[in-house]
């Protein structure tokens, strides 16, 4: 009688060493891969951040200048803020409009001290000047025409176009006459 060996009784188990091998380059490929997700979300996000105080701080610039009308005589105006534990340093840059008594406005803010050189994170633009026409006189204006007024909510009368639908709509509201339906 021959002795039955070893692999007959007991069938192999496990892994080769190749498969390990292959299973934990499988691994380290999703590894990387992942930490190349998480670190480009890390960046995107603090660059958003970024672009946010930016954009607050051109904003409330803005504010500044169209409270304080002392630099409004000279085309640019610069400094930095300390704002948000870091420093920025922003240009108020002023432009002429084909009104006389209005400027148009852009303030750009960038990362870092004045010295900073790169494209700035935002950019507002504004108008600033005297009043263009004597306060409500847009009321001479007739902003409707063309348009079809509707009733408030709440009511059943529906709106009747006046003059074919050519000028603007009016309504009868609740028995009440409206404007330009004739009833006096």
């Amino acid at each position: 009688m021959t002795r039955p060996r070893p692999r007959d009784i007991h069938p192999s188990r496990g892994f080769t060493l190749i498969e390990v091998l292959v299973a934990l380059m499988v691994v380290a490929i999703g590894l990387a891969a992942l930490m190349l997700a998480v670190s480009g979300t890390a960046r995107t996000s603090g660059y958003l951040r970024d672009k946010t105080l930016a954009q607050w701080m051109a904003l409330n610039r803005l504010s500044e200048v169209r409270l304080n009308l002392t630099k409004f005589g000279q085309n640019t105006d610069t400094g930095e803020i300390n704002f948000a534990n870091r420093t920025w340093h922003y240009d108020t840059r002023y432009f002429d409009t084909s009104i006389a008594t209005m400027k148009r406005v852009v303030v750009r803010v960038y990362a870092g001290d004045a010295k900073t050189k790169g494209n700035p994170l935002a950019e507002s633009t504004g108008f600033l000047g005297s009043a263009i026409a004597t306060p409500g006189s847009s009321n001479s204006a007739d902003w409707t025409v063309g348009s079809t007024l509707a009733p408030p909510p709440g009511n059943t009368a529906t709106a009747s176009a006046i003059d074919g639908g050519a000028g603007p709509s009016f309504a009868v509201v609740k028995g009440q006459a409206a404007p330009g339906d004739g009833k006096s």
